[in-house]
């Protein structure tokens, strides 16, 4: 019995390390507590295309922090976009790590007079109190994609992290970058049908068994998924800070706030700002 709980014990403390987020620099974070952040911008997909320059305008215009996506071109330009496919934007069949930025150019977000931005252009947009959010996407040359964002804001006076669902992404930056906030995205991997990842990773993705190797400074989990239980754990025992993705309505944003510190949202417009309650 007594060897019994000792292994138990021991696996229980595995497990916590295993999970453990860094916690150290939740004062670095505190100006994302303050605003909410509007999802690829504050688009509606009409005339204000996601991850346009008019979407961002519109979230700086307004007050709020913005998240965003950025990938890679073959020529090496860093854009903004969601999407691995251009498709759903664009009406193009064609991956976006498959195109230079000169092929790009002749594209039209959703039949608007919007193209796929630079980030370089994006950055002019902000002002240096804009809280930003930068998703490095997995997709194409994910490293290279990390160094050409990390280059980018070497001179880039406000205030920014960086994350992305790829370990190795997060990774690279606690070993290479390590004076940059990092965040590890993660939802339920275990109930997505179309991801190819093995049974074991996604197990591992989901609940946040990688935070070892990554000692992410955040955790940025899907909010529909918020009591997946290392989640909690990582929320509440280890006082971790918290990204809630995406937020669509106001009533799931305020049965969100005991979980989660900083809000990703679209959809809809929040009530008022957080820093206002």
């Amino acid at each position: 019995m007594l060897k019994m709980m000792i292994v138990l014990i021991i696996l229980i403390l595995l497990y916590l390390y295993l999970i453990f987020p860094k916690v150290s620099r939740k004062e670095s974070l505190k100006p994302y507590t303050e605003r909410y952040a509007a999802h690829r911008g504050l688009f509606n997909n009409v005339d204000i295309p996601e991850n346009s320059l008019k979407a961002f305008r519109k979230a700086v215009e307004n007050g709020y922090g913005i998240e965003l996506d950025v990938q890679l071109t073959t020529d090496n330009r860093l854009v903004v976009f969601h999407d691995a496919s251009l498709y759903r934007m664009t009406g193009i069949d064609k991956n976006l790590t498959d195109c230079s930025y000169e092929e790009l150019l002749t594209y039209h977000l959703l039949d608007t007079d919007e193209k796929i931005p630079l980030f370089s252009d994006v950055l002019k947009v902000l002002q240096p109190d804009t809280p930003l959010i930068i998703e490095i996407k997995a997709e194409g040359r994910f490293i290279e994609t990390t160094k050409k964002t990390v280059e980018m804001m070497r001179d880039y006076k406000g205030l920014y992290n960086m994350e992305s669902f790829n370990p190795m992404v997060v990774r690279y930056l606690r070993v290479h970058e390590p004076q940059i906030i990092r965040g590890q995205l993660s939802y339920n991997y275990l109930k997505d049908e179309n991801s190819d990842l093995s049974p074991a990773l996604k197990f591992a993705l989901t609940y946040l068994l990688l935070n070892f190797y990554t000692r992410p400074d955040y955790v940025a989990y899907d909010c529909v998924n918020y009591r997946n239980p290392s989640f909690r754990i990582v929320s509440g025992l280890c006082r971790g800070f918290c990204v809630a993705w995406t937020v669509k309505s106001q009533e799931e944003l305020e049965k969100l706030k005991k979980h989660y510190q900083c809000f990703i949202f679209d959809s809809f417009i929040p009530d008022k700002q957080p820093y206002s309650s």
